[in-house]
């Protein structure tokens, strides 16, 4: 069966962490969405400047398209922050098929606290407010389950697997 999960939320919930546990457990590859990103957008956001939708779209489609290949290839999971509504919605329409999304969900104080401790990446804690701001929390979307983060990266997998499954 033929499979495409998009784990999405904002910056420090742990998207790129459990979608190479989902995609290792599900047996499918794994693709960082932020990898995706022109070098101009990695250089607005490390210079602590939020990116608008302008920015947004050519990065979606190059997610889009690397869902739609990695679905009809059999399977794919990609980490990606899909904040609005519109930009799940251009995801679903480029996927192909059925597309799952994993929402991980944490308060605005553990969120800091993880970003905070993070090395290595280029997204500035000062950007956390925008992006909860952006946010347009998906519960009740058709295909999205929603795993709290409040929990070891073990457990937020397995209570995505066990939403998976159930969709």
């Amino acid at each position: 069966m033929k499979q495409a999960i998009i784990v999405m939320g904002v910056s420090g919930c742990g998207k790129s962490t459990v979608g190479e546990e989902l995609a290792e457990k599900l047996g499918i590859p794994f693709m960082e969405g932020d990898k995706l990103h022109p070098a101009s957008n990695v250089e607005k956001m490390a210079a602590g400047t939020p990116l608008d939708d302008d920015d947004r779209w050519p990065w979606l489609d190059l997610v889009g398209a690397e869902l739609h290949k990695g679905y009809e290839a059999g399977g794919i999971v990609i980490s990606c922050s899909a904040l609005k509504k519109t930009y799940r919605d251009r995801l679903r329409k480029a996927c192909g098929g059925p597309l799952a999304f994993v929402y991980l969900e944490g308060s605005e104080a553990l969120l800091t606290k993880r970003m905070g401790a993070r090395t290595g990446h280029f997204m500035p804690l000062s950007l956390l407010k925008t992006q909860l701001a952006t946010l347009e929390v998906p519960t009740g979307e058709p295909g999205v389950v929603t795993v709290s983060i409040d929990a070891t990266p073990d457990e937020i997998t397995e209570n995505a697997l066990k939403g998976l499954s159930a969709l």
